[in-house]
């Protein structure tokens, strides 16, 4: 049986085994053109299936990067009848070809640094007085409504 696995990208997913070649929403690759993928929602390894619940803790695939390209243009028609509106627009969208290398379950072990921990200061908080103002009340006038005598 043959190992594949299914990862998710771009807001898609993929199914791949080892040395498949992938179009897949343009990444972010760094120069030396290794990517890893750690989102991977499905792993069947000589027919034992393990599935994430969404992804697999610790499963990683690893890809070189082949080209950086963009897909054949596609022509967009706009129509509304009895109006003469009719606009063609083109779109070309990008992608990244990678081809796989490597699929694991469990992630490489990497040296583990021992980390300083250093002792947090404790500060005492300045406390300030706030000052209260007194809110001005403000009298209404009451005006008199004039009286108009009658002939």
């Amino acid at each position: 049986m043959s190992t594949y696995a299914v990862f998710q990208t771009g807001g898609k997913q993929y199914k791949v085994s080892t040395g498949d070649t992938v179009r897949v929403e343009s990444l972010q690759v760094p120069a030396s053109g290794k990517i890893d993928i750690n989102d991977v929602l499905l792993h069947s390894e000589n027919g034992e299936l393990t599935i994430g619940s969404p992804l697999i803790a610790g499963a990683s695939i690893s890809a070189k990067l082949i080209q950086n390209g963009r897909h054949k243009k596609i022509r967009v028609f706009h129509y509304k009848h009895k109006t003469r509106l009719r606009k063609t627009f083109g779109h070309r969208q990008n992608f990244t070809e990678i081809e796989i290398t490597a699929i694991s379950l469990k992630p490489e072990a990497k040296e583990t640094t021992a980390k300083k921990t250093t002792a947090k200061k404790t500060t005492a908080k300045k406390t300030t007085a706030k000052k209260t103002t007194a809110k001005k009340t403000i009298a209404k006038k009451t005006t008199a409504k004039k009286t108009i005598a009658k002939k």
